[in-house]
C-alpha cells in the first residue's frame, strides 16, 4: 500500500531565510521519524539548498514549478535537472497560481510535465475549476481538457514505479475557508481515474496518486483521506503554521 502523501506548498513564503529555517526546524522536530506519511516540503527555490542541509531522511523536498528546458538563455528559469541536483523528488506543475498570475497555458504545463518525467522526478499535476466554471456546470469539461492537454504525447506506462500525482484543487476553495465537500471530492476522484484510463488504461489509472488541495486543515484532512480514497493532500496556508501542519501529518498517519 502506498504511503499517504502530504505536500506543504509554502508558495512565496516566508519572507527571509531565518524564518524559513525556523519553520522548517519546527516541522522537522514535530514530525516523528516513524510517521507513515510521505511528507514533502516545497519552499521557494532560494531556500532549497539551505534547507536540504538541515533535513533528515524522512522529509522530502519538492519544487513549486520548473521550466521545460535543461539549460540555456532563459532568464529567471529553473530547470528540472537543477531541482533534481538540489535533492528535489517532487515538482508541482500547473498550480492555479501559475495559471492565473503567470498566464501559464496547457501547452506550457505539458512541456514542464515532460521535463519532470525525463528527469525521473515525481510530477504533481494540479487541475481545477473556477467558481464561475463550477456555477455553469463546467467542472468535468474543464478537468477533462486540463488532463487531456497535460498528458498529450506522454507515455507514463513506461515509468518504473509509476509515481505520478494528480491534484484536484478547486480554485474556488483555495484560501476561502470553504473546502470542497467530501462526497463531491470522492466523485471527482473517480472521474479523474476514468479520464486517466481513457488516456492509458484502467491498470495505470489505479496506480496514479490522486490528491486534494484547497483549504486543507487538521480538522478536515482525516475525512479527505479516509472517506474519499485519496492518496494525499497539498497544504497551502496551513503549511506555514508548523503546529497545524504537524497535526495534519498526524491525522493522516
Amino acid at each position: 500500500m502506498k504511503k499517504v502523501i502530504v505536500i506543504a506548498n509554502w508558495k512565496m513564503n516566508p519572507g527571509n531565510l531565518d524564518k524559513a529555517n525556523a519553520l522548517f526546524d519546527l516541522v522537522k522536530k514535530g514530525i516523528p521519524s516513524n510517521q507513515k506519511a510521505e511528507v514533502v516540503i516545497c519552499p521557494p527555490y532560494i531556500y532549497l539548498n539551505n534547507l536540504k542541509k538541515r533535513t533528515n531522511s524522512f522529509l522530502k523536498f519538492g519544487a513549486q514549478d520548473c521550466f521545460w528546458e535543461k539549460k540555456g538563455a532563459y532568464t529567471g528559469g529553473i530547470s528540472a535537472l537543477m531541482l533534481k541536483n538540489l535533492g528535489c523528488k517532487y515538482v508541482i506543475i500547473g498550480h492555479s497560481d501559475r495559471r492565473r498570475y503567470f498566464n501559464e497555458t496547457n501547452e506550457a504545463i505539458n512541456k514542464k510535465l515532460k521535463a519532470v518525467l525525463n528527469e525521473k522526478m515525481v510530477p504533481v499535476l494540479c487541475i481545477g475549476e473556477t467558481k464561475e466554471q463550477r456555477s455553469k456546470g463546467q467542472t468535468k469539461s474543464v478537468l477533462r481538457q486540463q488532463i487531456k492537454s497535460a498528458l498529450n504525447g506522454i507515455n507514463i506506462s513506461g515509468l518504473k514505479n509509476l509515481e505520478f500525482c494528480i491534484v484536484y484543487e478547486p480554485i474556488w476553495a483555495i484560501g476561502s475557508k470553504n473546502p470542497c465537500d467530501v462526497k463531491e471530492i470522492q466523485k471527482i476522484a473517480l472521474f479523474i481515474r476514468r479520464l486517466v484510463a481513457e488516456n492509458y488504461n484502467a491498470k495505470i489509472a489505479e496506480k496514479i496518486s490522486i490528491l486534494y488541495g484547497g483549504s486543507v486543515v487538521a480538522k478536515n484532512v482525516f475525512d479527505y483521506i479516509n472517506m474519499t480514497g485519496l492518496q494525499g493532500v497539498v497544504v497551502g496556508g496551513a503549511s506555514l503554521d508548523a503546529k497545524e501542519f504537524v497535526k495534519i501529518v498526524e491525522a493522516v498517519s
